[in-house]
């Protein structure tokens, strides 16, 4: 099992900053996409951006040029840096992760979601 645990997150005002963070924890062979999605009020979830074990990002273009994502591997950890942040960025974000497992002697597939945190951009 893989536990996801985020920290950040809160209330900024328009043009702000925050830091998302996302750890994962359990019996981890490897990580392969790490990934955060938001999901604002009577929407679907939506990507916000991903990256790959050999560090290749992929953005929302909503989202380009002002979020930038990151990871520590030694740490099992993803950043989310967010900046310029907008009204339209409001929304619960959740970390994705996917990779292996040591269960055993074998080695099995996993992805987990984290528990969501609250972004909320307001004057």
């Amino acid at each position: 099992q893989v536990i996801l645990v985020q920290s950040g997150g809160g209330l900024v005002q328009p043009g702000g900053s925050l830091r998302l963070s996302c750890a994962a924890s359990g019996s981890i062979f490897s990580i392969n996409t790490m990934g955060w999605y938001r999901q604002a009020p009577g929407k679907q979830r939506e990507l916000v951006a991903t990256i790959t074990s050999g560090d290749i990002t992929n953005y929302a273009d909503s989202v380009k040029g002002r979020f930038t994502i990151s990871r520590d591997n030694a740490k099992n950890t993803m950043y989310l840096q967010m900046n310029s942040l907008k009204p339209e960025d409001t929304a619960v974000y959740y970390c994705n992760v996917d990779g292996k497992v040591v269960t055993g002697s074998v080695l099995a597939n996993f992805a987990s979601w984290g528990q969501g945190t609250q972004v909320t951009v307001s004057s």
